[in-house]
């Protein structure tokens, strides 16, 4: 008979290891940069996320070997119990740079809106799994997604949280598109936004506002709300072809460069390895995001499919938002880039999510039953 672990190495030879690698790779170009960030050292921003990406590391090989049935089962549990998570935040979160997104836990600050975001891959992953092809074209069963999406969406936007909300939102739609939801549907829901647009804009806070205002013209306010973006331009721009080279950036290393090693890693990356390195990097999410769409492609389960696809979008998403945003085509909205941005709980997340879509890779041949009742 066989010990767990025995049957965990046993688990460990299916899984993908060119999916690992590229997330590996990714992970270590984003150490490597947070090196740059504190001027050559490995404190304070490089040594904890090497230690929070290992740590990520062994549960992600755990998430990536367990049976697809256990995540089947326990999807609308994992998801009821995020939405609370974020119910809790939204009474007693911790408060910082003006919003409350945060749990203190001892001496960790984690964001539980990074992790609600796999609740919902795992809790739509489940419905549509349990769908026939003609139900999905019915109203009546687009309610439950509906619900599943907007309900974490409205509690994170009350953070305030406008870029993980719009993550949340476009990964679930790309997810009900791919599983069967008719195309009027989207129309009709891309016309209601357009509408609502000048009711949206009175509810937006202050400074989304003034990002998006900044957006359009980024030197009406030169040293306030545009200063971020002008000065990320200028850091790409002067990088060239092959950039000024390791710890040469002189918008990083003399802290003209606002958030570095945060969400404007990309730009810091530009500058010190110029135009090449920016498209090798951005050649290796390329090539993680085509490994996802391939696993959900072969996966013979909806489920499997689902959590492929759903983490997939994730990752593009998430990538598309934030290089856009330091370059000045897309307002910034304080997306990271996932496996690069220094943070504990976008890295958590990523990690967890690459899991995810091991764990579709390792059981792409099984059907998985649900042992509770159908929702």
């Amino acid at each position: 008979m066989r010990t767990p672990f025995q049957f965990f190495l046993q688990q460990c030879a299916e899984i993908n290891w060119l999916i690992v690698g590229i997330m590996s790779l990714i992970a270590t170009i984003g150490v490597v940069m947070m090196v740059s960030a504190g001027g050559g050292e490995w404190s304070p921003w490089a040594s904890q996320q090497f230690v929070r990406f290992a740590a990520a590391f062994v549960v992600m090989l755990v998430i990536a070997v367990v049976p697809m049935r256990w995540l089947l089962d326990y999807a609308y549990l994992i998801y009821f119990a995020a939405v609370i998570v974020l119910v809790v935040v939204d009474i007693m979160g911790h408060t910082g740079m003006g919003a409350q997104r945060w749990l203190r836990i001892g001496g960790l600050n984690l964001q539980p809106s990074e992790f609600t975001k796999l609740a919902v891959v795992l809790a739509l992953a489940r419905y549509f799994h349990n769908l026939q092809p003609e139900e999905i074209k019915r109203i009546p069963y687009l309610i439950v997604p509906l619900v599943i999406l907007l309900l974490p969406a409205v509690l994170i936007f009350r953070q305030p949280n406008l870029g993980t909300t719009i993550i949340l939102l476009s990964m679930g739609g790309i997810m009900c598109f791919l599983a069967g939801v008719q195309w009027r549907y989207f129309i009709g829901g891309a016309v209601a936004a357009v509408a609502a647009a000048p009711v949206a804009w009175h509810f937006m806070h202050g400074y989304q506002k003034r990002r998006v205002l900044t957006f359009l013209d980024p030197n009406q306010d030169p040293l306030g709300a545009g200063y971020n973006i002008l000065q990320s331009k200028i850091a790409i721009g002067s990088g060239g072809f092959f950039g000024k080279g390791f710890l040469e950036g002189s918008q990083n290393q003399l802290n003209f460069l606002p958030e570095k090693h945060t969400d404007f890693i990309f730009t810091m990356l530009a500058e010190e390895f110029g135009f090449l390195g920016g498209v090798v990097l951005l050649a290796l999410y390329a090539l993680l995001i085509l490994c996802g769409m391939l696993v959900a492609l072969r996966s013979k389960s909806t489920f499997g499919a689902m959590i492929a696809a759903g983490v997939t979008a994730m990752i593009f998403i998430h990538v598309w938002i934030n290089v856009g945003m330091v370059m000045g085509l897309m307002p910034v909205v304080g997306v990271p880039l996932p496996l690069m941005s220094y943070g504990g709980s976008i890295t958590l997340s990523t990690v967890f999510a690459v899991g995810l879509m091991l764990n579709a890779w390792v059981h792409r041949d099984q059907m998985p039953t649900r042992q509770t009742p159908k929702l």
